[in-house]
């Protein structure tokens, strides 16, 4: 069930210019660390700044974070750099150790967003507290969980949210860390349209080299704004070494980014624009009488096969089929990737059409 998000703009809690950026170490290593970073960040184009206070690592042994001894360090910072500071909550005692400490922005990490219950424990220690809140995705690729931790922490009376796109575990090998699923959160955008969205491209990419180009392509997506891992000395980084970029390499990225209009007045590009959107809407039309031409076959299929007393599933027909489709696609300039996809959801439906008609003629 959805309702309307009652959220503030960015901009009114994180004032940004063209983009907002969010930089910082992974980890407040030492107090010396997180300044000297924090201090080459000071004159780029960064919205706020970032570090882990508290690291939940999927191993314990590595370096957890210092925890409220490093909370101080931040007040340090903020002395010298006229940012607001960010930090990663998992419980409602880091929540109030941030407060306390003067932390501006808080953000629940992907392994919390996992958990309903530990949301909701944060959604009650924030119930009548004015602070801004970012909410990543769950490590999962599950949309549902996403939304539910966002639907918890409005509920509590928080109306300065956004969410990060920080990419999803996955079985498949990938040069991703966690692969970025695009369509999950571009359907989050979709279902609040108001809601900022932001990409974390250093944790979906684990690689420094990589992390450039799914940034712009998060701004060419119009995504709101970016966190990006940054740390003065990244090879030595006691977390997360590999997807760290310097502050010269973050600052050379962002005078790099190309920040695209969402829409133009133009007329003359407006009125191509429409022509072949509509040519793409006919084509979408003949797409869907063609699929809905092949389930009518499917149907015929399970009619022959309950007849015969054949059974639904035909492995070696399945392997034919996502054999040769694909190939057929790349013949034709298509992503092969693309068509199997396609064809695993067709499968499905072919199958749930065949056992319907199976269960109906079964009835009778």
């Amino acid at each position: 069930m959805e309702f309307e998000l009652n959220i503030k703009p960015l901009a009114t809690w994180l004032p940004h210019e063209a983009t907002a950026i969010i930089a910082g170490p992974c980890s407040a290593e030492t107090e010396e660390q997180l300044v000297a970073t924090c201090l080459q960040l000071k004159n780029l184009k960064v919205s706020a700044l970032r570090a882990g206070i508290w690291k939940p690592r999927t191993r314990p042994g590595n370096f957890e974070g210092h925890g409220e001894v490093a909370l101080p360090w931040i007040q340090t910072v903020k002395q010298s750099v006229n940012l607001p500071f960010a930090i990663e909550v998992a419980t409602p005692q880091h929540i109030e150790l941030a407060l306390k400490y003067g932390v501006d922005i808080l953000w629940i990490g992907a392994r919390t967003t996992v958990n309903p219950f530990n949301v909701q424990d944060l959604a009650d220690a924030l119930r009548g507290i004015d602070v801004p809140v970012m909410i990543k995705n769950p490590v999962n690729p599950d949309l549902a969980l996403w939304i539910g931790a966002i639907e918890r922490i409005h509920k509590a009376g928080i109306t300065k949210i956004a969410a990060i796109h920080r990419g999803f575990s996955s079985l498949q090998e990938s040069k991703y860390r966690n692969p970025p699923t695009w369509q999950i959160p571009l359907e989050l955008k979709r279902i609040f349209p108001h809601l900022p969205l932001l990409c974390d491209p250093s944790h979906i990419t684990g690689e420094r080299t990589l992390v450039q180009r799914v940034a712009q392509k998060a701004l060419d997506l119009n995504y709101d704004g970016l966190m990006i891992e940054t740390h003065i000395t990244p090879d030595k980084a006691w977390s997360d070494a590999k997807q760290q970029v310097t502050p010269q390499a973050l600052a050379e990225m962002i005078e790099s980014f190309q920040i695209r209009r969402q829409s133009t007045d133009d007329a003359e590009f407006n009125n191509q624009l429409e022509h072949i959107r509509k040519k793409i809407d006919e084509v979408d039309r003949e797409i869907i009488e063609i699929l809905a031409n092949r389930m009518a076959l499917v149907e015929q299929i399970g009619e022959y096969k309950r007849e015969n007393n054949i059974s639904i599933f035909q492995i070696e027909r399945w392997n034919e089929i996502f054999r040769t489709r694909p190939q057929w696609a790349e013949k034709m300039g298509l992503s092969k990737d693309l068509i199997q996809e396609i064809y695993k959801l067709i499968h499905v439906e072919s199958i749930r059409k065949q056992t319907e008609v199976m269960n109906r003629v079964d009835a009778d």
